[in-house]
């Protein structure tokens, strides 16, 4: 099993200490995966707004969070 099903697993665990954390882990993540593929996506010459489409927000918001690393 990958970690990334295995915390989809336990995010939906009766016990939601264990089930909140799952939902933490999950989350950091996605925003690590995120961050690879809009580098990535850089990397290849994507604009911001052709990023930003695909990830389902603005321009700006994604140049804001990315735009400095």
């Amino acid at each position: 099993m990958t970690e990334a099903t295995d915390l989809a697993e336990r995010a939906g665990d009766r016990d939601p200490r264990v089930g909140l954390r799952a939902v933490a882990a999950l989350r950091r993540l996605l925003e690590q995966l995120e961050a690879v593929q809009v580098r990535n996506a850089r990397n290849q010459g994507w604009s911001w707004q052709e990023i930003a489409a695909e990830l389902g927000v603005s321009r700006q918001a994604v140049h804001k969070k990315y735009g400095r690393r």
